[in-house]
């Protein structure tokens, strides 16, 4: 079954954090000095907070899947419709490693399609002050840094 996922980058954490707590009526499932993600199941979302955003807002959306058979289904139909998309596998971001791959939707919103493998305790490659959504190029709608590569590299 899949689970709709939004990552928010925000300025404060802890007064988020108090905030999505009392929106979502429960702590958060994973917390971190910079990160926080409920796992809602009504309903059924991945919601992620983090302080790595390059500005305050919706960092990106996606979808998280439970299996590689439902990530690989998905990413045939988006091949099928020729949408550009980068993938990644085995890449550790958020405190996870997933099998993932990005798109960005004609408003220029990155979208993020991915099956987590394992939590791990880092966030990930990507430093403090980049776009959480790993496709530098596929945030700002490029999608020719997603077809050659360039984003990620």
């Amino acid at each position: 079954m899949k689970r709709f996922h939004v990552h928010v980058a925000v300025d404060d954490l802890d007064a988020n954090v108090q905030f999505y707590s009392t929106v979502f009526g429960a702590l958060p499932t994973v917390l971190k000095p910079d990160y926080a993600k409920w796992m809602v199941d009504d309903p059924r979302i991945n919601f992620a907070i983090s302080k790595r955003g390059l500005k305050p807002g919706v960092d990106h959306l996606g979808v998280q899947v439970e299996s590689e058979t439902e990530l690989s289904a998905l990413r045939e139909q988006v091949a099928a419709a020729e949408i550009a998309a980068f993938d990644q596998t085995n890449t550790a971001c958020c405190y996870a490693r997933s099998d993932k791959y990005w798109i960005t939707d004609p408003q220029g919103i990155a979208w993020e399609t991915f099956h987590t493998l394992e939590s791990i305790p880092i966030y990930g490659e990507i430093q403090r002050g980049e776009s959480t959504a790993c496709c530098g190029g596929a945030a700002t709608g490029s999608s020719e840094s997603v077809k050659s590569g360039a984003c990620c590299a």
